[in-house]
């Protein structure tokens, strides 16, 4: 549990350190060797396509690894897919990014074809992120294969205990004790994702510090009856 020491603020820049590994830590070593392209070149393929429920972080780690690729000197573009007409980046021994795969409009579906087909000569190395398993992606047929060949990584969600450990661990650092109940409260009734959970952590502590009161299940009820929403 090493990563519940790091540094998690719902405002804080996405890096491949302060995402929390869980079951992922190959998916983050993988990651990281594919930000520096000497290191890219170990990865058994050039591409790298990476699935998740919604909140499971995985335009978190697109955007770390775009983050750690120009540290390491490589030119990085990132995309959503609705940034994308009919014509991709040739930048030779870049990163380029793509979130949200599955909502590819059709000039888009050939311009990342395209931009695999060209990845070989450009050195160009592809990180792609959806909702599922190539599989289940409503893309044209060749582009769904070249996708289904690269390196392919579902984010695997926390479990509560994780949760729990990761709340209570934080609201340690902050001087803070978090009553037991509330953290059982939380994972039963609100959203599950871990920057929803990190929003209501601040929320308690701001309202701990104004009403000069702990954080107990009453304080959190009394914040949702006011409109606290989680």
């Amino acid at each position: 549990m090493k990563q519940l020491v790091l540094d998690i603020r719902p405002d804080a820049p996405p890096t491949l350190d302060n995402f929390v590994a869980g079951t992922n830590a190959e998916l983050l070593a993988t990651l990281s060797l594919l930000a520096s392209s000497a290191s890219a070149r170990q990865l058994p393929a050039r591409h790298v396509y990476v699935w998740g429920a919604p909140g499971s972080g995985r335009s978190h780690l697109l955007r770390a690894t775009l983050a750690q690729a120009q540290a390491s000197g490589r030119p990085t573009h990132g995309f959503g897919a609705a940034d994308i007409a009919a014509v991709l980046p040739e930048t030779p021994d870049a990163v380029l990014a793509i979130d949200d795969v599955d909502q590819l409009s059709a000039p888009a579906q050939v311009a990342l074809f395209n931009a695999f087909n060209r990845s070989r000569s450009n050195g160009q190395t592809l990180l792609l992120a959806g909702p599922s398993a190539p599989l289940g992606l409503a893309l044209r047929e060749d582009l769904r294969t070249r996708i289904g060949q690269a390196l392919i990584y579902e984010v695997q969600a926390l479990d509560d205990d994780a949760r729990a450990a990761i709340l209570l661990t934080l609201a340690a650092r902050r001087g803070l004790r978090l009553a037991d109940e509330v953290v059982e409260f939380l994972l039963r009734h609100g959203r599950r994702e871990l920057s929803s959970l990190l929003a209501v952590l601040d929320a308690l502590d701001t309202a701990s510090l104004e009403r000069k009161r702990p954080i107990t299940l009453p304080l959190l009820r009394e914040m949702m009856q006011q409109g606290l929403e989680i």
